[in-house]
């Protein structure tokens, strides 16, 4: 029953990354060397500055990934959405199917949190909104966003990706610029309208909602 379990959870990542499943178990995801040709930099913001650009935010999307996992920042994203909803700006999350390390990781992270079912919202059905959003916060995610995905070519050609850099201002939340499992430099880091918080999730998370209650 584990095992067949395991199975059905390995079909359902491998459909959601457009990937076969002998493409998975057999061919190297990132290449080989590809980590170790970071050449951009990128300077970072501070806390302040990204709670300055989301006062008077009217839609934020958060994009959950493993890095909120590993930081186990979910109770303090809940409290940056319940400081943001105090102030009249709508709040939902975008939940790629394979973010994390398993299907539903983040679902089941951010119930944990009380987070409301309905503001989770799959991949296909949150995209469009993208364009109209004002702020994309990015917590740990690097794979599931990165616009390379929609070249054709490299490891992640093909593989279905939140829609983030659409957003009109997007903030990331990470401990660097490395690359994600896919082995592939992201260039939404280094778009004009991209703000990096370098550092832990829940610091970062905690510092940001400092910030915005002394607005």
């Amino acid at each position: 029953m584990v095992g067949a379990a395991g199975l059905i959870l390995t079909f359902i990542m491998c459909k959601a990354m457009n990937r076969t499943l002998p493409d998975v178990l057999f061919k190297a995801f990132g290449g080989s060397g590809e980590k170790d040709q970071l050449t951009r930099t990128k300077v970072g913001s501070d806390p302040e500055e990204v709670a300055m650009v989301l006062d008077g935010a009217q839609k934020v999307i958060v994009i959950p990934g493993y890095g909120m996992a590993v930081s186990q920042s979910q109770h303090t994203v809940k409290e940056f959405a319940d400081l943001m909803e105090a102030e009249g700006c709508e709040v939902s999350y975008a939940i790629h199917p394979v973010a994390g390390r398993m299907p539903g990781h983040m679902n089941v992270l951010l119930a944990e949190a009380s987070v409301p079912y309905e503001q989770l919202i799959e991949m296909d059905d949150i995209n469009s909104e993208f364009p109209e959003c004002d702020v994309a916060l990015v917590i740990g995610a690097n794979d599931t966003t990165n616009p390379a995905a929609r070249t054709g070519e490299g490891p992640l050609a093909g593989m279905p990706i939140l829609d983030v850099d659409k957003a009109r201002v997007v903030v990331i939340i990470k401990r660097s610029l490395s690359v994600g499992y896919a082995g592939v430099d992201n260039d939404l880091f280094y778009m004009d309208k991209t703000m990096m918080l370098f550092g832990d999730g829940k610091q970062m998370m905690n510092e940001l909602n400092s910030a915005l209650k002394e607005l």
